[in-house]
């Protein structure tokens, strides 16, 4: 019996989020008596799948397998399956996101096993298998207490802090036998963001909305992401007039994101969007409008034009940022 759980890597590197994801399998392995297995798809070095012992995993199963560069969900839930089914695996962890939601549910259909999908807590063990997770766009939690022999978890990003502590996994292969039919839907083209920082696993987010007037002024947002470190955000609107791409919108209908920092800047918080980023531990709105409803869910609220308060506070961070050096 163990925990298992799914991890990404980018061209050889592992993702912030699969450490995370490897923290949590482990803290859930031991309350249990039991170890955490990664399974690690994709060309990446035996160092680096060793290194997630320092993360808490005790044994990596790495398959790298050419036809599986690119995403396929019937493919990647035949991988777990036949993880799950040869470390007798008890509990499978992946992601809450494009590859989690696409995999989870299948994985959980072929296993007759309960899922529980965004889970934000480790399980209460005295009670059961109770998992704390969001319900109505995040406006609400609830309790799940899974009660199948078998359990499937996706979990959100940035809900644990990374500790990196010590420790080597040992890795071995994992053999699957493929049919045609696991790759019958092809990838022709991948287009990928670079030269940022990955929105879904950003600690620090400026986002920007109507208020901005038009894409020729979105040069303060990225001037005070550029500052901070931060990736930049907006909101539908916004993706929709086609100002900004559509892979930075936040929301019910977009991406769903946890930083500890958010700086919304001419967004009016309109419920769809709350519920992409109610979970930030901090909001920072500024809109020129006092009853803007997002200033109900905000920690810290300016109240002005967004086109002459943004440079300023640029500039303060700037000052701030040289008198730490």
């Amino acid at each position: 019996m163990s925990v298992l759980v799914l991890v990404e890597n980018i061209e050889g590197s592992f993702k912030k989020k699969s450490f995370e994801l490897v923290q949590y399998a482990s803290a859930i392995a031991k309350s249990l008596g039991t170890t955490a297995t990664a399974v690690a798809l994709g060309n990446i070095s035996e160092e680096a799948c060793a290194a997630l012992g320092q993360y808490g995993a005790q044994k990596v199963l790495q398959i790298n397998d050419a036809r599986l560069a690119n995403f396929s969900a019937r493919a990647y839930t035949k991988v777990l399956v036949t993880a799950a089914q040869q470390e007798s695996a008890t509990i499978i962890i992946t992601s809450h996101d494009v590859l989690g939601k696409s995999v989870a549910p299948q994985v959980a259909s072929r296993l007759k096993a309960g899922l529980i999908a965004g889970a934000l807590s480790l399980p209460d063990l005295a009670n059961g298998f109770v998992i704390k997770r969001n319900v109505f766009a995040g406006k609400a939690f609830a309790f799940v207490n899974v009660t199948t022999d078998v359990k499937v978890i996706t979990l959100l990003a940035n809900s644990f802090p990374i500790v990196t502590g010590t420790g080597t996994a040992t890795v071995a292969p994992l053999t699957v036998s493929f049919e045609d039919k696991d790759f019958a839907i092809q990838v022709k083209e991948v287009n990928k963001v670079t030269g940022s920082v990955p929105l879904a696993e950003a600690e620090l987010v400026v986002s920007g909305g109507r208020g901005l007037k038009g894409p020729e002024n979105w040069g303060i947002i990225e001037d005070l992401a550029a500052t901070l470190g931060a990736a930049t955000a907006c909101s539908r609107p916004v993706a929709d007039a086609h100002w900004r791409p559509h892979h930075e919108h936040v929301g019910q209908t977009g991406g769903t994101i946890r930083p500890n920092l958010y700086i919304a800047i001419g967004i009016s918080g309109a419920i769809q969007h709350l519920a992409g980023v109610n979970g930030s531990k901090t909001i920072v709105v500024i809109n020129k409008d006092p009853e803007a409803p997002f200033f109900k869910a905000a920690d810290y609220g300016v109240i002005g034009d967004a086109m002459e308060i943004t440079p300023k506070l640029n500039e303060a961070f700037k000052k701030f940022k040289a008198a730490q050096n």
